[in-house]
């Protein structure tokens, strides 16, 4: 998929708009399965919140994924898909045992991460499998945003907990098939990660009928030319040898799990918008875009950097450009950014859009989501309208006053 190509999308369906590249969604699928060759039973479960249209999920389906869901509207979207319900695992946080009965009803992957909600659930269905999500107390990534294995995180059930679960467990005569970590994004040092890991097998030895150990995710992906990413490989090998050395001491083959959202399809999105105005002021030349954090909230929320190319005048003279959004907060995308030069009308390309930004975007200002496009075998396939007027009132109620 190149310029020409976005080109045409925004030709066919306007802006803004989301893409995605179903080529590189393979491609990194296959670079993870690759890593981890060695292991005899891998388990790739997509954390569907990453980006949850259901085109996407059958799509990453038809790859071989499973899906990780954290809530029973991503369950349904996951079984609207196609997704079978054992392979589909359910890693809510803070819902009801209401929610959680409900998605056990449907047949999936229970995995729970507290300690009262566990002796609840194993109380009244003990005959019910279920994983245990652990809070092995290991900061990932250095942002307490998106670092959830650290010591305050209301993520997992603490690792120095373990007689209390062993305890409930014991006392309900509970299941327990799975064991569970997921330390946060952006993890750059894979000694931290294998640090985790040695904490999770080490729980894991607390549990005699265990069928899989979920390892989580949050690999860092490049963001920016230069970047530095998870070396995927090198974990591969690493995790691998010392996962089969367990399996052995453990007297059993079971199952890696993985559940990358953002290590799939980030770099596979494009977040195409039209440069309404450029605005010269005393200190600044401010791109302004038809959009803002209603669409793509990440860089005001995280302070990410999105790498954005002007795809209609590549070949321009590169000026320092304040890109920023219509809507009435501060909705700044990029500070005084390197861009080839930008004239009214331009369409501007936010890479690695395709986690965390669709799916985090909202009606703020009462704007319309944007539409979202598939390119798949070479031809762009919608997979989601655009807003309209009618969508912002649905279910909005008037009453007589």
């Amino acid at each position: 998929m190149n310029s020409q190509d976005l080109l045409r999308v925004v030709q066919e369906f306007d802006s803004p708009v989301y893409v995605y590249d179903a080529q590189i969604m393979e491609g990194q699928y296959k670079r993870l399965t690759q890593a981890f060759k060695n292991v005899k039973n891998l388990k790739v479960n997509y954390a569907v919140k990453a980006l949850s249209n259901v085109s996407v999920l059958k799509l990453l389906r038809s790859f071989g994924c499973g899906m990780d869901t954290v809530s029973i509207q991503e369950v349904r979207l996951a079984l609207e898909a196609g997704v079978e319900p054992n392979d589909i695992i359910y890693t809510p946080n803070g819902v009801s045992m209401e929610e959680i009965e409900r998605a056990a009803e449907l047949g999936v992957q229970i995995n729970i991460d507290n300690l009262s909600i566990l002796e609840q659930f194993g109380t009244k269905h003990p005959s019910i499998p279920v994983c245990i999500r652990i809070n092995p107390h290991v900061m990932a990534g250095g942002n307490t945003n998106i670092s959830v294995g650290h010591i305050d995180s209301k993520f997992g059930i603490s690792i120095h907990q373990m007689p209390h679960i062993k305890r409930i467990v014991e006392n309900t005569k509970m299941r327990i098939n799975g064991i569970h970590m997921h330390t946060g994004s952006d993890i750059l040092d894979i000694d931290v990660f294998l640090y985790a890991s040695e904490i999770l097998f080490q729980a894991a030895t607390n549990f005699n009928d265990l069928e899989f150990i979920d390892f989580g995710s949050g690999f860092k992906v490049p963001y920016k030319k230069g970047d530095i990413e998870t070396n995927i490989e090198e974990l591969g090998e690493k995790l691998s040898t010392r996962f089969n050395a367990f399996c052995e001491s453990y007297g059993k083959d079971l199952t890696l799990a993985f559940e990358p959202g953002k290590f799939l399809v980030s770099d596979a999105g494009q977040f195409l918008v039209k440069v309404n105005v450029v605005k010269q002021t005393t200190s600044t030349v401010f791109a302004q875009v038809d959009s803002g954090f209603n669409h793509l909230i990440r860089p005001m929320l995280y302070g990410s950097q999105h790498e954005i190319e002007n795809i209609s005048n590549p070949v321009g003279r590169e000026r320092f450009y304040s890109v920023v959004g219509y809507i009435c907060e501060t909705d700044t995308f990029a500070n005084n950014r390197r861009i080839a030069e930008i004239r009214e009308g331009d369409i501007l390309a936010f890479h690695n859009a395709g986690a965390y930004c669709f799916t985090m975007s909202s009606n703020y200002n009462s704007r319309y989501r944007p539409a979202e496009v598939l390119w798949y075998k070479g031809l762009a396939h919608l997979i989601r309208k655009r807003e309209t007027f009618e969508d912002i009132i649905r279910n909005q109620v008037e009453i007589d006053l």
